[in-house]
Parts: structure tokens; C-alpha cells; sequence
């Protein structure tokens, strides 16, 4: 099975060479030579987008949204164009439900079969092999390729069909969001109040208040550390596609909605390239405690 990746990004980047490890025959395209490079001395070959069309059975991406997956696949000259009818693409990214259920019924005049499997877990489990897929598509393709998400992750769920995978992204940057914004205000009363973060956050993190979240971003906010494995700038996008498409349904999202708020003074205070952990500088910015 030969397996074309389209965007080597911060994500996509350690996702080839996971492929790779697991044996793969890979061949990859991004518009950062360097990165392709990089790759292609893991072991891959490079090749163009049209290229990887016409050779690969199966063309995986791992772009930033909508717009981009739309333009790979169905711009002029796109990958679909070149791609042979039975073949299949999975999209990777986080992009809004409903562009990827448009994407899907273009594909499927062409037989051209799509899932939609975006992750969770951010860069390091991008590095350890370790990401949530969610996934969205026909039980007999999910079947078909989950042993190949499986290389790049350690969980790999089916949710339902096209779109499936993007709508429960959606619900998971939800939740992360939420959970940032709460830890960085229970951390900052802790240093207002004269307590110690540090000794507050061990001291929660194994009750009912503790998470994933909590135990990945206590330390950085702690440290003020803000080294993207998660862009500001890119949890903007995914919140503004769950904003979108919960008005499309009629889903109330107010807390999402405050704390997009949060992120985009982020952005406008030149923080978008931080890590979402960083939404503590908002918290410094309003008390003028300089670290915590």
C-alpha cells in the first residue's frame, strides 16, 4: 500500500515518521522544503501534489483548515483530479463538519472514498506515536485503514459517518479551551490569595479537578513556558469552526465564545504563536503579577 501525507507541519512532521517506523511506503509534499527533506532522510521519497495522486492508493493531510484541504484536493489541479476511483483520502486536519461532508460528495462522482480523522494530543503525542483519532466515514474504509491511524496513534474511534470526526474534534477543543481558562483563573486566585501554584496544582491534580489538561499545562503556566504544542492561533480556528458550526445547528456555545474572546486579544497582544497554555498572560496582563 503506497501512502501519500500532504503537510509536514508541527503535527504532521513527526506523523511521517511514525508511518515510516511502522513500515510504510511513504511518500510525502509540503511547501517547506526543509521539512521535506527532513522526511525523505527518514526514508520516504517526495514528490509532487499531482504526483502523489497518481501513485498512492491512499493520500493523507495535515494542513491547517478548510480553505487549504479545499484547495489541495479540488483547486485547479487539484489531488483528486489525479487520483484513481477507488482509491481513498483521509483528511487529517481539523476543519469545519460541514466542509468536510462538501468535500466528501465531490470526492464520491469522482469513487473516491474520504474519512475524516482528525487528532488529539497535540505535538508530543504526535512524536510518541500516542494521538486520539476521531473518525468520521463508512465502517468498511474505517476498517480498512484503522491499523494505518494506529501507526500514529494509540486510540482510533469510529463516530459516526463524514463530518462525524471533525463535529467530536470540535467537542474536544471545546473542552480544552474550557479547561485552560479555568486552570489559568484558579491559578492566578492561588497566587492573589498568597498560596503557592505549584503546591496547589499537586495538590488537586489527583481529585475530581484533575485532567490531561491540567497535568500537560499546570507546569508550563507554572514555568512560563509558552513553546507552542498547540498554537494560539490554531485553537482560534477550531473554536471559530465549532462557533460556525453550532450556529449552522443552533448549539449554544457561550463559553466557548468568552474564551475565544480570551484567545483573540491573545492574537492581538502578539501571543498567537504561543502555546494555549499561554492563556495565562491575560490573567498577568488584568492582575500585573508578572509570573505565577
Amino acid at each position: 500500500m503506497k501512502i501519500g501525507l500532504i503537510g509536514l507541519g508541527i503535527m504532521g512532521k513527526p506523523m511521517a515518521k511514525n508511518l515510516l517506523k511502522a513500515g510504510y511506503d511513504l511518500t510525502v509534499s509540503d511547501l517547506n522544503q526543509a521539512s521535506v527533506d527532513e522526511i525523505v532522510a527518514a526514508g520516504a521519497k517526495a514528490a509532487t501534489n499531482a504526483e502523489i495522486g497518481e501513485t498512492c492508493d491512499v493520500v493523507l493531510t495535515m494542513v491547517p483548515n478548510s480553505p487549504q484541504v479545499k484547495a489541495v484536493m479540488l483547486g485547479e489541479d487539484g489531488v483528486a483530479a489525479h487520483m484513481k476511483p477507488g482509491s481513498v483520502f483521509i483528511d487529517m486536519s481539523s476543519i469545519n463538519p460541514v466542509a468536510s461532508k462538501e468535500i466528501a460528495a465531490e470526492l464520491a462522482k469522482r469513487g473516491i472514498e474520504m474519512l475524516d480523522a482528525p487528532v488529539s494530543g497535540g505535538e508530543p503525542k504526535a512524536i510518541d506515536g500516542t494521538l486520539s483519532f476521531m473518525v468520521g466515514g463508512k465502517q468498511e474504509i474505517f476498517d480498512q485503514y484503522k491499523e494505518l491511524l494506529g501507526a500514529m496513534g494509540a486510540s482510533v474511534v469510529r463516530c459516526g459517518d463524514v463530518g462525524a470526526g471533525n463535529t467530536t474534534k470540535l467537542a474536544n477543543q471545546i473542552i480544552v479551551a474550557c479547561n485552560i481558562q479555568a486552570l489559568s483563573e484558579a491559578l492566578t486566585l492561588a497566587k492573589m490569595a498568597g498560596v503557592d501554584p505549584e503546591l496547589v496544582f499537586q495538590a488537586i491534580r489527583g481529585g475530581l479537578a484533575g485532567s490531561t489538561v491540567m497535568n500537560a499545562k499546570a507546569p508550563m503556566m507554572i514555568e512560563g513556558n509558552d513553546k507552542p504544542g498547540f498554537k494560539i492561533d490554531l485553537h482560534i480556528k477550531d473554536l471559530n469552526n465549532a462557533l460556525d458550526c453550532a450556529h449552522t445547528v443552533g448549539s449554544p456555545l457561550p463559553m466557548t465564545a468568552a474564551v475565544q474572546e480570551i484567545f483573540q486579544w491573545l492574537h492581538n497582544n502578539g501571543c498567537g504563536q504561543d502555546d494555549h497554555s499561554s492563556i495565562i498572560k491575560y490573567y498577568k496582563k488584568l492582575t500585573g503579577i508578572e509570573s505565577l
